[in-house]
């Protein structure tokens, strides 16, 4: 089976990419810190997947822990989803968010071009549009990131660009989302982050569990039916494949 590197793959979306890499023949490697995931969603995984699965517990900024990973196990290519994601968190601290997001893939890239591997799939996000100029949105729409977060991942494409302009035996995909929901059909791996959750779902189910008195309505000037606001999901099951 073709070795497949998944940074984040202890997250939300990393774990479910992990299982569809598992369904579709692949060996999923996951690379994660554990910032905002746990060890036990490793031991979902293995129950899902019926076999173990190599688990490197190590920040993506430690060039060591990259280059012992490279060099161990011979990987065919890369899932990047590691990466900090609140954008309210992004605004009241920046620097975290460049030093994590931005730096962290400097390296991953560094690692992979030392490796002689140069075949990734990155977590990007559709925040890299900022406020749209046109509904829908289609990939030739204008990238205007507005807040931190969505440029820290407007400038990872924009060094992916870069790399593949430089050397075209690299294979490179972006792949621009909002709003994953949902859970593998099991129960076992779902939206669990740590804290206080800065996604609506995560936070209903958390009001719903009693673990919080209500949910907030944010405003109610919106040019929708009843004046709140409205937003599209995708089906987090639906995202992990499109990662396949």
């Amino acid at each position: 089976m073709k070795k497949i590197l998944v940074t984040g793959g202890a997250g939300y979306i990393g774990s479910h990419i992990c299982v569809a890499l598992k369904e579709s023949g692949y060996e999923p490697i996951i690379l994660d810190n554990l910032s905002n995931s746990s060890t036990s969603v490793i031991e979902a995984l293995e129950g899902l997947c019926g076999s173990p699965i190599i688990f490197i517990e190590a920040d993506i900024r430690n060039k060591l822990a990259l280059e012992k990973t490279f060099s161990k196990h011979h990987i065919d290519g890369v899932i990047h989803c590691a990466g900090l994601k609140a954008v309210s968190e992004s605004v009241s601290d920046p620097l975290k968010y460049y030093d994590n997001n931005v730096n962290g893939s400097l390296c991953l890239l560094s690692a992979m071009a030392i490796a002689g591997v140069k075949t990734i799939v990155f977590s990007s996000s559709a925040t890299v549009y900022g406020i749209a100029s046109e509904i829908p949105i289609s990939e030739d729409t204008s990238r205007n990131a507005i807040n931190p977060y969505g440029k820290t991942k407007q400038h990872i494409e924009d060094m992916l660009f870069d790399l593949i302009h430089s050397d075209p035996n690299w294979k490179i995909a972006c792949l621009r989302y909002f709003n994953p929901v949902g859970a593998h059909e099991s129960g076992l791996i779902g939206e669990n982050p740590s804290g206080v959750p800065n996604n609506l779902m995560p936070y209903i189910l958390s009001v719903a569990a009693g673990e919080r008195p209500y949910v907030n309505v944010w405003g109610s000037d919106y040019e929708t039916i009843d004046g709140t606001g409205v937003r599209d999901y995708i089906h987090v099951c639906d995202l992990a494949e499109g990662h396949i």
